[in-house]
């Protein structure tokens, strides 16, 4: 399978062309940025298509990360794999930022709780805790960094995200410490591929997981009536 997958959702513009059945055809890039990725990633997935020397036709998935993460980010990456999947007439899926953030982690040990973090900003935090097997225990949503922390204290668990930090600084000091902070920026995007492939094929396209209202609000004192 071959699969185009598309990162936007946090602090990068990320691109990978996966085929699990020819590994040294796998090519990726992924370059930090908190803004820009609009005019970033349309470049990034022709080189990255180009690299890979594979047509759009002949993606058998496209793969983009829907969420927790900033609006703006989650529409462009978004936007870009609906038009690939539409013009080329191929499947996409739609895949949570958490769930990629934890999937490396429970491939190496699914026996150790993971808690995927994502800085939320305003003291809180997107989240997600998943148990043994991956199995989830605690469902994607957003709360207080100490409600969180409440959440995530499973014994020696591993954290992962953008907001593993405000987790760890806030642990409890009577638990046992966390085994892993890893509080890295964005998911891998090969493992957003790898994700992708192992999907089952949606019947719809992605759609933006937020979790939340955005903070930019319509002012409604600043309307023009209508005529």
């Amino acid at each position: 399978m071959r699969v185009l997958a598309i990162d936007t959702a946090l602090s990068a513009c990320a691109v990978a062309v996966l085929d699990t059945d020819e590994s040294a055809n796998n090519v990726s890039e992924s370059v930090a940025m908190a803004r820009g990725q609009a005019e970033a990633l349309m470049p990034m997935i022709a080189r990255v298509m180009d690299d890979a020397n594979i047509e759009f036709v002949e993606l058998d998935r496209i793969a983009v990360t829907t969420g927790p993460g900033s609006f703006t980010g989650l529409r462009v990456g978004i936007a870009a794999a609906r038009g690939i999947a539409m013009a080329a007439a191929k499947p996409a899926v739609g895949l949570s930022t958490l769930t990629a953030y934890a999937a490396p982690l429970i491939a190496q040990d699914d026996t150790t709780p993971v808690v995927a973090v994502v800085d939320a900003r305003h003291d809180q935090v997107y989240m997600q805790v998943f148990g043994a097997g991956g199995r989830t225990l605690v469902s994607p949503r957003i709360a207080p960094v100490r409600e969180a922390v409440r959440a995530a204290a499973l014994g020696a668990a591993r954290i992962i995200g953008s907001g593993a930090n405000l987790i760890a600084a806030a642990w409890p000091s009577g638990e046992a410490p966390p085994s892993l902070v890893d509080p890295r920026s964005a998911p891998d995007i090969l493992w957003i591929a790898r994700l992708g492939a192992a999907a089952s094929d949606g019947h719809a396209l992605p759609k933006p997981l937020y979790l939340r209202a955005p903070d930019a609000q319509p002012q409604d004192a600043s309307r023009l009536p209508r005529r």
